[in-house]
């Protein structure tokens, strides 16, 4: 079990050494650091590395190194292998990742990866390491939150998911000596109880009552180092401060400079317009989407002046540039034809990113009878009632279930269409919001960055 996270000012320069994985594990000096590949987790997009990569750069780390993936159809199937529209099999999401390797590697020049994942993207990289060729390609795999003992194991419940431990999929995966593969390091990084898919009970399956079969421990595997962080989430254990110091420690073999995010004096943002495939959210950019960004106040979230930006998408779904100030917050609008017009608002972005990806906003069951919604969105964390202060509109937020941290979202819905300012909440960060008239088919997202 991990202790305190160090947070000493080590100087992490450019050239800092890089932990190479041979056999038995013997590190090596690197010349340069090795590229880090990035695999998001189940239904996600690569924008939820942004806030990593940030901290990577800001520590030293050479930009053009890093690459988040975006795997077109990032949820999973029901039954591994059986088709469905708008989902991929372990299969799928396995080629992608070694095509996005190979153009890495090729791109770079390096010999070798790391393969940073979180959750479902765990089981993309051990699949890949292990039947993909990964192994050679690959010097260290980092697995956050990763399903590495499935989420449940049973003969009843998601039968052929590949998310069972009782799957051939999961089987083979933990059938080698140790639970990895010969050559590679391994690191894992996982909650100490508060992983809502790492759990003996099956509340928050579904199944209350009902025995996983999976313990706190599922995330670790037999041959890895295996790290654990108290009061971490699922999400959080990929994306948090406290697991980027892990993953930091573990690429590079010090301590993070800083656990802040380094400010640029002109950031630069683009990214990404995805939508659904048959109620699947995917990875594919949409033609034709309109983005127009509007500066708004910090207090009331009300527009400051005219839209600063505007532009339609081409094939690539693509919408940016667009040059961002480091203190201003911003309102993003995005239409697609058939969906929701989405207000997103957002806090202030300190460094560039490409991956500040948007999808429209679908109506839950119920909010279509209200006259306006405003939804609380936190994509890099669950929101724990008791462990965080979360408010929206000025109360505690609506559907957060006690105990372990489980959802992610929570929502407002008003009663009458006149626009208002309303403020959403997660400990220190806060963001006002507009809201809209559901009656023009316009709803608002609070989209929590940290």
């Amino acid at each position: 079990m991990m202790g305190d996270i160090s947070r000493r000012n080590i100087l992490a320069a450019t050239g800092s050494t890089v932990l190479f994985a041979g056999v038995g594990w013997r590190a090596q000096a690197q010349a340069r650091p090795l590229p880090v590949v990035f695999v998001h987790g189940n239904g996600d997009t690569a924008g939820l590395w942004m806030t990593t990569l940030w901290r990577l750069e800001g520590n030293g780390y050479p930009p053009d190194l890093l690459h988040a993936v975006d795997l077109v159809n990032p949820q999973a199937q029901a039954v591994d292998g059986t088709s469905m529209p708008g989902r991929s099999s372990s299969t799928d999401v396995m080629r992608q990742l070694a095509a996005e390797v190979v153009a890495v590697k090729l791109r770079t020049g390096a010999a070798k990866v790391v393969l940073v994942a979180q959750s479902r993207g765990g089981n993309t990289v051990r699949n890949y390491i292990k039947n993909g060729g990964g192994a050679e390609h690959t010097a260290l795999a980092i697995l956050c939150g990763a399903v590495n003992h499935g989420v449940v194991v049973s003969d009843t419940l998601l039968v052929g998911s590949e998310f069972n431990g009782a799957s051939a999929f999961m089987r083979d995966l933990n059938g080698t000596p140790g639970e990895v593969v010969a050559g590679v390091r391994f690191v894992t990084i996982r909650s100490a109880d508060n992983d809502k898919f790492a759990q003996p009970d099956g509340k928050y399956l579904g199944q209350p009552g009902v025995p996983t079969g999976v313990g706190f421990d599922g995330p670790a595997l037999a041959g890895a180092e295996n790290i654990v962080i108290p009061k971490l989430d699922h999400r959080e254990t990929g994306y948090a401060p406290e697991a980027f110091a892990v993953i930091y420690k573990a690429i590079t073999g010090n301590a993070a400079a800083s656990l802040a995010i380094m400010p640029e004096a002109k950031p630069v943002l683009d990214g990404k317009i995805s939508s659904f495939e048959a109620g699947s959210p995917t990875n594919i950019g949409v033609a034709g989407a309109k983005v127009t960004v509007y500066r708004v106040a910090e207090t009331d979230g009300q527009r400051q002046g005219q839209a600063l930006y505007q532009r339609t998408t081409m094939t690539d779904g693509r919408w940016g540039p667009f040059d961002a100030d480091p203190t201003a917050r911003y309102e993003f609008v995005v239409e697609i034809a058939g969906q929701p017009i989405t207000h997103v608002y957002r806090s202030p972005f300190p460094r560039s990113s490409s991956l500040v990806h948007f999808r429209p906003q679908p109506l839950a069951n119920g909010d279509a009878d209200a006259a306006g919604v405003v939804y609380l969105q936190r994509p890099r964390g669950y929101l724990g009632r008791g462990r965080d202060v979360v408010e929206l509109g000025g109360k505690p937020a609506a559907g957060i279930p006690d105990g372990v941290p489980s959802v992610s979202t929570s929502k407002l819905l008003l009663p009458t269409a006149a626009p208002q300012t309303v403020v959403g909440r997660f400990n220190a960060e806060s963001i006002a919001a507009r809201s809209w008239p559901l009656a023009e088919n316009r709803v608002s997202v609070i989209e929590l960055t940290y």
